[in-house]
C-alpha cells in the first residue's frame, strides 16, 4: 500500500467558511468530451483525478491540443498529494507533460498500461522532469491522508480501466471512470458486480458517473458481438483485409491479430500511435502475438493478398494517417486495389462526418469492399447507455450525484435518469467546468461564480500563447482571405508616390478584378489626401484605410477579408 511521500504548496486564498466541507472542482470534462481533470480538496490537501486534453474544433484552426487551465491551482494553498489516472486515453492523460511540472510533479497512480502510455508520451518532452509513476490494479489501495483510495475494474474500450472509490472525512466518493457493463468482453474480465455492490454497501455520499452514452437508449454492444462479426469478414475475404481503428482500442487490435493468425495471414501495423500502443501492450503482456505474425511493411510484397491483414490508423479521415495515404496513393508500400476489404472499426467522432464520408466514397470508387458500423456491428462504444447508467445508480444509491464526461445535453439527460431513479433535483450537481461543489454529510452546494477554466491552447512548442484575437484572424483568413494594400507616400508632402500595390490571397483573383482594384486605389488616395488636411498621424491613417476598404469590399463582394494596410514613408 502506497503512503504519502510528497506535497506541493501554492499561495493561499483558502476561505474559512469551507471548514468541514469537501470541495470538488472540475477543471475540464463537463459540457465537453475530453480535457478531463477534477480536483478533490479537504482543507489544504488535494488529489486530482485525470489530466487530459481535447482536440481542436473548427473554430480553433492551427491549434494542436486544448488542455485544462490550472490558474485555480496556482492561486490556492494546496498540498497536491497525488494524481489518480483512470485509464490510458489521451482525454484523461494527454495534458500531463504540460501541467505536472507546474503543480510540483506529485506522484501519479494508474494501471500499468495507462502509466506505460503516459511514460512514452513524457519521453517526447525530454526537458520535462521524470514522473513519479506508481502502478495500481483492480483492488489496489492507496493512503494519501486524509484520503483512502481504492481502485476497481471497469470495462471500457481500453484495457486496465479503473474506477475509483475515495474515502474522505465526510463520506465515500465514487468516480466510475468511462465505463460500460459488458457481460462478454474480449481479452478482459467482465464487470465485477460483486465488487460494485461491496463498495456500495459502505455507503456512497457522492457519485460521479460517465455521461457520454446517456442520450442512447438500451444497452451498449458487447465486444463479443464485434469479435464474432470481425471473424466473419476474415472467413469470407479473399483479398487483403485493411482494418482502420483507433490506436487505443487494444482489445480490438488483439482480436484482429488473433483472427489473422487463425486464418493464416501476416499482420502489418501502420501509424505511429498504433505501433506505439501495440509495442507497450506487448511488453506488458496485454497483447499476445505469435512469433513471425507481425511483419514490416517492406516485406508485405513477398506475400499474396489473401495472406495479409493491415491494422492502421485513419478511420476518422485524418489527412496524415495511414489510411488516407493509402487511398491517395502516397503510401510507400501500399495502394488500395480491387479485392481489398476495408474495415472501419470505429464510430464517427462528431464533426468528422464529412471526412469519414469522403473516405467511404474513395474506397468504393477504387473498387474495394467496405465494412463500417452502420452496415454491421463491427464497433462498440466504450460508454454506458441508459440501461447501464440506471443500473449503476441502483447499485451505488448515492446521496448526491454529478454527471461527468460529456456534452451538456448528455449530462442533462443523465440527470433526468437520476431524477427518475429517485435522486432529488437539489442533490444533483448538473454544472459546468469551474463551478465548485461543496459537500458535507448532509448538504451539497454549488458556487455561483466559476473559477478560471478558459481553455489553454497548445500549438507546437507554445502553450497558452494563442489568444482570441489570433484565432479570430485565422478564422477570417480561412473564410474570406486577406487583402493587403501597400502605399508609398512622400515623407514631407504626405502625397502618394505611386499607385498603391495590392495583394490578395483567398479573396479575389486580381486579374479578374481590375474594376474593384481601381476603386480600392482611389479610396486609398482619398483617405491619404484628407489626412494632409486634418494632420492625422500614420497610425490613424492606416486605421481609416482599413475601415474604408473593408466597407468597399463588403459592398462590392459581400465578403469580409482581413484587410492589412501598409504605409511606407519615403524621401
Amino acid at each position: 500500500m502506497y503512503k504519502e511521500k510528497t506535497s506541493f504548496t501554492r499561495n493561499s486564498d483558502q476561505k474559512k467558511d469551507d471548514s468541514g466541507k469537501l470541495r470538488i472542482v472540475p477543471l475540464g470534462g463537463l459540457g465537453e468530451v475530453g480535457r478531463n481533470m477534477t480536483i478533490i480538496e479537504w482543507e489544504d490537501k488535494a488529489i486530482i483525478i485525470d489530466i487530459g486534453l481535447s482536440f481542436p474544433e473548427e473554430r480553433t484552426p492551427g491549434v494542436d491540443y486544448v488542455i485544462p487551465n490550472i490558474s485555480y491551482l496556482e492561486k490556492r494553498n494546496l498540498k497536491i498529494l497525488g494524481i489518480l489516472i483512470t485509464h490510458g486515453h489521451y482525454d484523461h492523460i494527454g495534458a500531463i507533460p504540460y501541467i505536472m511540472e507546474k503543480i510540483g510533479n506529485p506522484p501519479i497512480f494508474g494501471s500499468p498500461l495507462a502509466l506505460g502510455i503516459t511514460k512514452r508520451r513524457q519521453e517526447e518532452f525530454p526537458l520535462k522532469p521524470k514522473l513519479q509513476l506508481n502502478e495500481v490494479e483492480d483492488g489496489s489501495k492507496v493512503e494519501l491522508h486524509p484520503f483512502s483510495i481504492e481502485f476497481f475494474h471497469q470495462n471500457h474500450n481500453i484495457p486496465q480501466n479503473l474506477g475509483i472509490c475515495i474515502k474522505t472525512p465526510v463520506g465515500n466518493i465514487v468516480h466510475t471512470s468511462d465505463f460500460k457493463f459488458d457481460p462478454t468482453p474480449t481479452n478482459a474480465p467482465p464487470s465485477n458486480f460483486k465488487k460494485l455492490n461491496e463498495i456500495a454497501s459502505r455507503g456512497v455520499l457522492f457519485l460521479m458517473s460517465d455521461s457520454t452514452g446517456a442520450e442512447q437508449e438500451g444497452h451498449s454492444l458487447s465486444e463479443k458481438t464485434i469479435s464474432e462479426n470481425l471473424e466473419q469478414i476474415f472467413k469470407k475475404s479473399s483479398g487483403r483485409i485493411i482494418t482502420a481503428t483507433f490506436a487505443s482500442l487494444i482489445n480490438r487490435v488483439q482480436d484482429i491479430i488473433y483472427f489473422a493468425e487463425k486464418y493464416d495471414r501476416k499482420v502489418v501495423i501502420e501509424g505511429y500511435g498504433m505501433k506505439t500502443n501495440i509495442e507497450i501492450s506487448r511488453n506488458l503482456g496485454i497483447i499476445k502475438v505469435k512469433k513471425g505474425t507481425i511483419i514490416p511493411s517492406e516485406k508485405a510484397s513477398l506475400y499474396q493478398d489473401h495472406q495479409l491483414a493491415l491494422i492502421i490508423t485513419g478511420a476518422q479521415g485524418e489527412d496524415e494517417a495511414a489510411l488516407m495515404r493509402i487511398l491517395s496513393g502516397q503510401h510507400r508500400f501500399f495502394k488500395l486495389k480491387k479485392g481489398d476489404s476495408v474495415v472501419l472499426s470505429s464510430s464517427v467522432i462528431p464533426g468528422n462526418e464529412r471526412s469519414v464520408q469522403n473516405v467511404k466514397d474513395n474506397i468504393m470508387r477504387q473498387g474495394a469492399s467496405i465494412f463500417h458500423y452502420q452496415m454491421m456491428d463491427i464497433h462498440a462504444g466504450g460508454h454506458a447507455q441508459e440501461e447501464e447508467l440506471v443500473e449503476m445508480l441502483r447499485i451505488m444509491k448515492p446521496k448526491f450525484f454529478m454527471p461527468i464526461h460529456g456534452q451538456y445535453s448528455m449530462m442533462a439527460n443523465h440527470a433526468k435518469i437520476a431524477r427518475r431513479e429517485g435522486i432529488p433535483r437539489n442533490h444533483i450537481a448538473l454544472t459546468d467546468n469551474g463551478h465548485i461543489i461543496k459537500v458535507d454529510q448532509e448538504t451539497m452546494t454549488l458556487s455561483k461564480k466559476p473559477v478560471m477554466v478558459r481553455p489553454v491552447m497548445v500549438e507546437g512548442s507554445g502553450v497558452g500563447n494563442i489568444g482570441g484575437v489570433v484565432l479570430r484572424d485565422r478564422i477570417e483568413l480561412s473564410e474570406s482571405g486577406i487583402f493587403v494594400v501597400i502605399t508609398a507616400i512622400d515623407k514631407k508632402t504626405r502625397k502618394v508616390k505611386n499607385s498603391p500595390d495590392i495583394i490578395s490571397r483567398g479573396f479575389v483573383y486580381l486579374r479578374e478584378s481590375q474594376v474593384l482594384l481601381t476603386e480600392a486605389r482611389k479610396k486609398i488616395r482619398e483617405v491619404i489626401f484628407e489626412s494632409v488636411k486634418t494632420k492625422k498621424d500614420i497610425k490613424a491613417v492606416k486605421k481609416e484605410i482599413k475601415t474604408k476598404i473593408e466597407r468597399l469590399l463588403y459592398k462590392k463582394t459581400g465578403k469580409k477579408p482581413l484587410v492589412l494596410p501598409v504605409i511606407i514613408e519615403v524621401d
